[in-house]
């Protein structure tokens, strides 16, 4: 059985993630790891693999049939998306939600022009919590859509948190507001800010001699991470933060809560998540993804897709027929 040859443009936490799934798939192999460092520098884990400088991606075109992207979406992805698509299928997980329609439209514009397929914004939110918010509301058209993130790390946070003058290290969880939780699973349908559903809690290692006091309210007011939120702070060693705090567990749970029927009958829908390694996770679903793509690029198809775009079968390494008696 010929192979789905895999690229990884990217060697960070998703970078490993997405080499550490491909392990796990019989029906891909892994072909080179791309990197902006210098590849003497970088160490990966498969044997016979090899890391290859960015600036010679175009040298593999013919190599692999879709490149994994594995950049941050504040800077990396905006540029390296729309230039990689043009000479490979690729799969990304672009996590803007913001601005997702704008980086699906310079996508498209780039894949199509290259005659490859390009699948954005893959993940579990956005991703898998999408596909499920898009069935709780088609299945519950009178209703209301609830998201809570956490406990869990939350990597923009915490590198906001690390860029503060005099902190060395830092970790940031979102939290559910409990009340909330239970509240929207009454089926009261409440409407909620931004507040009231989550909290945020930091853990900080702050150099010798800072003022904590300072460090804790420039964190407890700074705009759009942590001023809308209940938050709090709690210093303590780079010991603690490398012993507690290094797995980056994450998950979450979207629920639609809704009426049916003339009676008002009132029905809900729950999806939740629970993840030891939240990069893993992702990289697991970037992967089943790719075989997505790859599929579709076979039957000559050129584009952006999204999530919302791609049959659920494609994912799956069983075929049809085995899909169809052990899982229908």
């Amino acid at each position: 059985m010929k192979k789905i040859r895999i690229g990884i443009a990217g060697y960070g936490n998703i970078g490993r993630g997405v080499e550490l799934a491909v392990e796990r798939n019989t029906d891909m192999e892994l072909v080179a790891v791309f990197t902006r460092r210098d590849p003497k520098t970088v160490r990966i884990l498969s044997k016979n693999v090899p890391v290859i400088s960015m600036d010679d991606l175009e040298l593999k075109k013919d190599d692999i049939d879709v490149m994994i992207v594995c950049g941050g979406s504040a800077t990396d992805l905006p540029k390296m998306g729309p230039a990689i698509v043009k000479n490979f299928n690729t799969i990304d997980s672009f996590d803007t939600h913001a601005k997702i329609s704008e980086y699906y439209s310079s996508m498209n514009e780039a894949a199509e022009a290259g005659g490859h397929i390009g699948i954005i914004s893959v993940g579990w939110d956005p991703g898998m919590f999408s596909l499920n918010r898009l069935l709780g509301d088609s299945i519950l058209p009178q209703g209301d859509t609830y998201t809570f993130w956490g406990k869990g790390v939350s990597q923009g946070h915490s590198d906001a948190l690390r860029r503060i003058p005099h902190v060395k290290n830092a970790i940031q969880y979102t939290v559910p507001v409990d009340e909330a939780v239970e509240e929207v699973r009454s089926g009261s349908g409440p409407k909620f800010t931004a507040r009231q559903m989550h909290r945020r809690e930091c853990f900080v290692v702050a150099e010798e001699g800072a003022d904590l006091r300072e460090i804790e309210d420039t964190i407890k007011n700074m705009p759009n991470y942590f001023a809308e939120y209940d938050t709090t702070v709690h210093f303590i060693t780079e010991e603690e933060l490398k012993e507690k705090h290094s797995k980056m567990a994450h998950g979450g749970f979207v629920i639609r809560s809704g009426e049916t029927g003339r009676d008002k009958n009132k029905q809900m829908m729950e999806y939740s998540l629970k993840l030891e390694s939240n990069p893993e996770f992702t990289a697991s679903i970037l992967v089943c993804y790719a075989r997505a793509a790859y599929r579709l690029a076979k039957k000559g198809e050129a584009g952006a897709r999204t999530v919302f775009d791609i049959a659920p079968g494609l994912l799956s390494a069983k075929s049809p027929t085995e899909i169809r008696e052990q899982l229908l």
